[in-house]
């Protein structure tokens, strides 16, 4: 098959370069245009280092575009994490059509932060769906999905780098290989248990310490490393990366009061919440890197009776 990647970033690279390894026929790559001043794409550089065609359009909704595509002959347009629209009139140009990854178990959690919202919410379990898209977001029909556990300490870096990202690679090649075979189902997506969730942004990650733990938990594990939960020290965005709950046997002796660190020692301050306390460990103070909460504690000379938030 005459297969033309489209897609961006780490993933989109890993789709390529594991296409190339077993000898499939890749005949182009399609990439998101690059900011001014940004670096090159790196699915462009592999595309390049392989003597691939890269094109780059700013828009999918031209018919310019499409017929620039429908000279390559595609039989097949794989999608590795694409950001722009890209209508029907585009999708359906090679033989076999499209198919696209998605992180999340389709129909549940459509939309641009579909690994971040699960942990958020406390599910106990995520995947991704390989699909045939369509004009909606996320929408479409359903090739094939793969699961995988949501712990009580994974983050949104753990889920993605540790599984759904090489997870997708091999699913990504299986699609293809079903495609190939004429096997490669087409399975409605249940609209009665479709959710969607807007993108997980700065607004929705700051941290009420009037919360329970579970819930300010979830939402740290599930904001790093985006967009990064956040309070307010000495009035400046203070970023949590890495914490650990601590339940309270008994809610009405926390000590403290909400936000209130009640406790620094040599590696981590203490935050009283609503039913607990949470010790954090690494932070990142606004304009500054991540570091640890020995450092930040240090330079901030963060003590006990400060108010967060």
């Amino acid at each position: 098959m005459r297969i033309v990647v489209h897609g961006q970033q780490a993933f989109g690279k890993a789709v390529l370069e594991a296409l190339l390894k077993r000898g499939e026929s890749v005949i182009a790559v399609y990439v998101a245009p690059e900011k001014p001043g940004a670096k090159p794409d790196p699915l462009k550089e592999a595309a390049l280092a392989a003597n691939l065609p890269v094109y780059q359009p700013d828009s999918y909704r031209k018919p310019e575009v499409w017929e620039q595509f429908r000279s390559l002959k595609p039989d097949l347009q794989v999608m590795a994490f694409v950001t722009l629209f890209v209508p029907e009139q585009f999708l359906n140009i090679p033989t076999h059509g499209s198919i696209q990854y998605h992180p999340s178990l389709l129909p549940a959690y459509r939309g641009p932060s579909a690994i971040n919202w699960p942990i958020i919410k406390g599910e106990k379990e995520t995947g991704l769906s390989i699909f045939w898209p369509d004009n909606g977001l996320d929408t479409g029909d359903v090739l094939l999905q793969k699961t995988t556990p949501i712990s009580d300490t994974d983050t949104v870096g753990s889920v993605y780098f540790d599984r759904l990202f090489p997870m997708g690679v091999d699913a990504m090649l299986e699609a293809v290989d079903l495609v190939r075979a004429g096997k490669a189902p087409r399975i409605k997506q249940d609209e009665s248990k479709a959710t969607y969730e807007g993108r997980c942004g700065p607004d929705n990650a700051k941290i009420d310490w009037g919360k329970p733990w579970i819930q300010i938990d979830r939402l740290i594990r599930g904001c790093n490393p985006s967009p990064g939960a956040w309070t307010v020290f000495d009035g400046k965005p203070l970023k949590i990366f890495e914490a650990r709950p601590l339940p309270a046997k008994d809610p009405k002796g926390i000590g403290g009061r909400m936000g209130e660190v009640v406790a620094v020692d040599g590696d981590s301050f203490t935050v009283v919440c609503a039913d607990g306390r949470i010790r954090v460990t690494r932070v990142q103070a606004e304009g500054g890197k991540k570091i640890d909460a020995s450092e930040f504690i240090a330079t901030a000379r963060l003590a006990a009776g400060t108010r967060l938030g």
